[in-house]
């Protein structure tokens, strides 16, 4: 049947025509006004859940609405239930800043809506994320060797990683820490691999006689690294691993979503000893690289093993153009232009300004355990970069209920931890604008008396 031309005199489109300077300008507009004016919502969401949505319809409207409604009720009901990650008083989790320059380079990236399939389907993507990799690998001080490219998170980096462990060495099991993200569990469960978790010291390090213990079983295909755990940011005894997995012929992929930022400072690299042995690393730009979620570096010394797991061709795809295909090396195969805001934000900081702002950062969460450390009532756990683990003299009930209340009462957002038999709460520096005034803030907040 042939196709069906629209005539003139037809009933009007339901498909509306926008005005993309327009809104795009009061987009613009509200964005600079948040980030400008973030200081005024409380940081953690002061809502209930299903508060959000019991606020909107059940169904979406039949009819076109203009973009300005869409900014009326994100501000009016969607802002209440947002928590603001980049609030400068936002100590929670792990830094995760993002930068006006990335910003602008994300809507450049959705405008330009590239599907990097294959190299044709969009040449500048893929070269793009070839030369901002080697840009991140270089900033880092890696060395030569690496092959990067950008996955979503550190969970999809980790999971492709083990993917190619897997698939090389044909054994089942992972062995990490019992400190490790709990991603590295879920990406094992994933793939229907056996969990081998290893105690840690009293640096809730991963104790290297426990890896030692699991490899002589012959059955462990790879062994996860972490270089700044979640809980409190200690660092595994990486070069004695990676010399166990090389005499076991055993795949050693470190974790460094969160610390591998900070070797952007050459004072800060004593961490990666022995990540040049590994097979894979993970580093997380949209952590503390100044660049909005999602951004995941995953490099590889064994590209040719990534590209064996991954690689499948339908003849739909098939060229005859001599590039690689990023989706070769990761479960994606529709990839998101996500270098673009990475060299946005190289670029508009430079080497120096992340630099200064990664020790800058490091310095605050210095002087909070410093304020810790002097005062009796508080036990400094633990410090490391710009993380801070601390508990009040008391129970962990004490500890816990401090935790509610600060967070409940909207003027800081932290959360808390178990470090052995122990609650602790953890201070997280790391957003952009953060000044030696907030910490101070957040310090007082914590000592205030409840009442």
């Amino acid at each position: 049947m042939p196709h069906q031309q629209p005539t003139e005199d037809g009933p009007t489109s339901a498909i509306p025509t926008f005005d993309l300077r327009r809104d795009g300008y009061a987009a613009i507009d509200w964005a600079a006004n948040y980030l400008e004016n973030v200081r005024k919502y409380p940081v953690m969401a002061q809502v209930s859940p299903g508060d959000i949505a019991a606020s909107l319809p059940e169904r979406m409207p039949e009819r076109a609405e203009p973009f300005s409604s869409v900014l009326t009720d994100l501000e009016q009901v969607i802002m209440p239930g947002i928590t603001h990650w980049q609030h400068p008083r936002f100590f929670s989790y792990f830094a995760t800043t993002s930068s006006e320059p990335a910003i602008l380079a994300e809507l450049l990236a959705a405008t330009l809506n590239q599907v990097a399939l294959i190299w044709r389907a969009s040449p500048a993507s893929t070269e793009l994320e070839q030369v901002t990799m080697a840009w991140l690998a270089d900033l880092l001080g890696l060395g030569d060797g690496w092959h990067g490219h950008i996955e979503d998170t550190a969970s999809t980096s980790t999971l492709a990683a083990l993917v190619a462990a897997r698939h090389r060495g044909g054994r089942n099991a992972v062995v990490f820490s019992e400190h490790a993200h709990s991603s590295v569990e879920k990406d094992v469960r994933i793939l229907g691999m056996q969990a081998r978790k290893v105690a840690t010291d009293s640096e809730f390090r991963m104790l290297v006689s426990g890896v030692a213990e699991q490899l002589e079983h012959g059955d462990v295909a790879a062994v996860v690294s972490t270089a700044g755990t979640t809980s409190a940011a200690s660092f595994d005894p990486t070069p004695e691993i990676a010399e166990l997995c090389a005499r076991h012929q055993v795949w050693l992929h470190v974790d460094a979503a969160y610390a591998g930022s900070a070797w952007a400072c050459p004072e800060f690299r004593a961490s990666q000893a022995g990540v040049a042995q590994a097979d894979s690393l993970v580093v997380n730009p949209h952590k503390w690289l100044l660049v909005p979620s999602d951004c995941s570096a995953l490099f590889t010394r064994r590209p040719e093993a990534l590209r064996e797991a991954f690689t499948i061709v339908p003849e739909y795809l098939r060229t005859d153009d001599e590039a690689p295909s990023l989706s070769d090396y990761g479960p994606a195969l529709g990839r998101r232009f996500r270098s673009l805001k990475l060299w946005a934000a190289m670029r508009c900081f430079g080497r120096a300004g992340i630099q200064e702002f990664i020790r800058n950062s490091v310095r605050l969460a210095h002087q909070f355990a410093g304020w810790v450390e002097e005062d009796p009532d508080w036990e400094l756990v633990h410090v490391s970069l710009s993380l801070v683990c601390f508990r009040r003299n008391g129970s962990d009930e004490e500890n816990l209920a401090i935790v509610e209340r600060v967070n409940r009462g909207g003027e800081i957002f932290m959360t808390h931890t178990r470090l052995g038999d122990r609650i602790v709460l953890r201070l997280a520096v790391g957003y952009l604008h953060t000044t030696e005034q907030d910490v101070a803030y957040a310090w007082a907040v914590l000592n205030q008396q409840p009442g």
